[in-house]
Parts: structure tokens; sequence; C-alpha cells
């Protein structure tokens, strides 16, 4: 069997390496034929000489030149246009997206348009520009692919039964770190609180985002794209325990749910195997004497989740916004610049300062984002979220 030849965009993050864990358990299904990273540049080398794939991206100029000096034999790419050039030139059937933020749209497209199937865990492309990228996956014939843990479990759920069936699906939600607390107890969050997620190990912007539970708005969106749900049929449960990923429920008033461990390697292998299942040893599944809760989200106190999905049902224009000054304020939150709770009101404000315009291609995505962006600094600097 020959073996599917994958590049893995955002490999030293948190997706990246437990991609590249499921490719070092199915070496004798998957090659690793290209890498993209930001700046980890000693865990890229490590993995560049575990893996051997034939191209590398790395952002950073100094150390791509380093690369080039250490592995004459790689193709080295660069700088901010290196993950984009990577796809064009490789020779891959799956890219897989971890790349965050809105830095991984061109490398999708480019994807898209070379008829490759994108694993993706990228949340900001598909929210900020998911009815053109879903547009350009149909006219090029290129499978999304999902690997967030909960559009996984929907689209698993939905295996050989018709959209047309479902009565709704039901995102779940850790709650976050701050699940129970009121908005006052938030007023006083740390950085590293907000890091603490009591289930999943992520990157720095999920983790914050899944703090304020505008992950869970991002994910709402992705799924009305993914799957061309009405928001209307999309809703959203607080689950702790993370082990049901999500819900489909059909018109007859029966519910499938994917269950299993908090482990992303599940998503991403059934991404990287599909339509085929492989093996895998990574989750035990002993479900015994575990309690299953689930509670109503509190709008009131993470307002952000309410602010996503009137995003979602305002229009295109909206989610870029949304995404932007999402991005912007985590960023600066990060930096110690905006508390916790300004996190929302920067967006809330960048949203209600917006003039909406025709979104008719990708270039004007990337336009609207920046203007989106330049009106979220010009808050945050004013700690017009307070």
């Amino acid at each position: 069997m020959e073996r599917k030849k994958v590049v893995v965009l955002g490999s030293t993050g948190s997706i990246g390496q437990n991609t590249l864990s499921v490719a070092r358990e199915n070496s004798d299904k998957v090659q690793i034929v290209g890498l993209a990273a930001g700046k980890n540049l000693n865990l890229l080398i490590r993995q560049i000489r575990e893996f051997r794939p034939g191209m590398v991206s790395m952002s950073d100029e100094d150390s791509a030149s380093l690369l080039r000096e250490m592995f004459p034999e790689l193709v080295v790419f660069s700088g901010p246009e290196g993950a984009t050039h990577l796809v064009e030139e490789a020779p891959a059937r799956v890219v897989v997206a971890a790349i965050s933020g809105m830095v991984g749209l061109k490398p999708i497209a480019a994807a898209i348009r070379r008829h490759m199937d994108v694993a993706l865990a990228n949340k900001e492309a598909l929210v900020a520009a998911g009815r053109l990228l879903m547009n350009l996956a149909s006219e090029h014939g290129a499978n999304i692919l999902p690997v967030d843990s909960e559009h996984s479990a929907i689209w698993q759920a939905l295996q050989g039964r018709r959209i047309g069936e479902v009565r709704r699906v039901i995102l779940t939600a850790s709650g976050g770190p701050f699940f129970g607390l009121c908005r006052e107890d938030l007023a006083q969050v740390t950085v590293d609180a907000a890091l603490s997620h009591p289930t999943w190990s992520m990157g720095g912007k999920i983790s914050i985002d899944s703090a304020t539970l505008m992950n869970k708005g991002l994910e709402v969106i992705e799924a009305h794209h993914l799957f061309s749900l009405p928001y209307e049929k999309i809703e959203v449960l607080v689950h702790p325990e993370s082990i049901v990923h999500s819900f489909v429920e059909f018109i007859d008033g029966s519910q499938l749910a994917q269950c299993s461990d908090p482990d992303m390697r599940v998503p991403i292998q059934y991404a990287l195997s599909y339509p085929k299942r492989w093996p895998s040893t990574w989750v035990k599944n002993s479900f015994a004497g575990s309690r299953f809760s689930f509670y109503e989200p509190d709008l009131a106190t993470f307002g952000c989740l309410s602010l996503a999905l009137e995003a979602g049902k305002s229009g295109d224009y909206h989610t870029v916004v949304l995404n932007a000054a999402n991005e912007e304020a985590v960023r600066a939150f990060l930096a110690g610049h905006i508390s916790f709770v300004a996190i929302e009101g920067i967006v809330r404000n960048a949203l209600h300062a917006a003039v909406p315009v025709k979104l008719n291609e990708l270039e004007d995505v990337f336009v609207a984002d920046e203007k989106a962006r330049a009106v979220a600094r010009k808050f945050i600097e004013s700690k017009g979220g307070a």
C-alpha cells in the first residue's frame, strides 16, 4: 500500500506534534514530505532528522538560513509566504493545517487549489473565509477534513446519513478553567490561570479562547460552513468531562454521540485515515464509574460566545471582524496590556464599529481583516474594552 504523503503546517505546535505522533505510529501508512514551523528551530531540527521531509518552511529568516547550512539537500522556504510556497511545491496528498490564526488562510487556499485534502485544525481561516473556502474546495474537488474533536465527532456521526435528516447538532464545551465563576471573579484572572486548561493541552491562543468560550463560538461558525447547517440547528452544551465530543440529533429524536478520552490524536488519525480507520492504542476509554454532566453555557458571564453567534448570523464580514479583533485582543492579554474581561469588550466594540462590505474573493478577506485589526488596536490602546 502506498503511503499517504502529508505536509504538516505548524509542526512544532500542539496539533502538529500530535500529528507527527500519529505519523510515527503509522509509518507504514504515512510519509511526511513537508513541515512548516514558526520560530521553534530546535524542535523543527529534531523533526527533520526523524521524519526526513524533502521540504520545510521556517518563518524566521535567520533560522531558515541555518537550516540550509545544516541540511544542504533540503528545500527550505522562509518568510511570511514560506508555508504557502511549501504547499505549492510539496508532492503531498494531504495538508494538515495546524497553523493558528489568519496566517493559515493562504496556504490552506493553496492546498485546495492543488486539489489536496485539507485536515483542518485552523479555526480562524474557516471563520473568516468559510463561504469562500468551501466554494473553492467544491470547485477544485478538495475535501475539508475536520480535525477539531467536536467537528470530527459530528462528521463521524453523519457518515452515511443525509443532512436533511438532522434536527440539530450539539457542540460540547469543556467550559474552560473558569467554568462556574461569575463575571466579578473574572476581573482578577491572570494569564497563567487562563492558560491552565482542565482537560486539553493546547497552544496559548486557543487556550485563552477556551477560557473566554470564544473558541466554542468560532466552532459554531465552523460547523455552519462545514456541514451546511443553519445557525438555528447548532447548539452548545458545557460538558466538563470532555468525553462526549459532540452530538447529532436526527428528526426522529435519536441522538448519535462520538465519545473517547480527550486525546487529539484520535480525530487527527481519523482525518488522515479517512475513509478507513486505523488501529491505535492511545486511549483506554474506561468509563466505569464516570460521570457525564451537561450544562447550558453561561452567556451572561462568557459574552464572547454570544458575540460569535451574533456575528455568524450577521454574515461574512462580521465574522472577519470577530476573528481579527479577538486575535488582537488575545495577543494584548497575553502580553499583559489588557485584562481578561477586556477581551470581550474589545471584540464587541470592534463589531459595533464595523461597516460591512461585500467579500467576493479571498483578497477581500485580507483587506477586511487588516482594517478590523487596526480598529481593534485602537480600542486596545485606549483600553476601549474595559
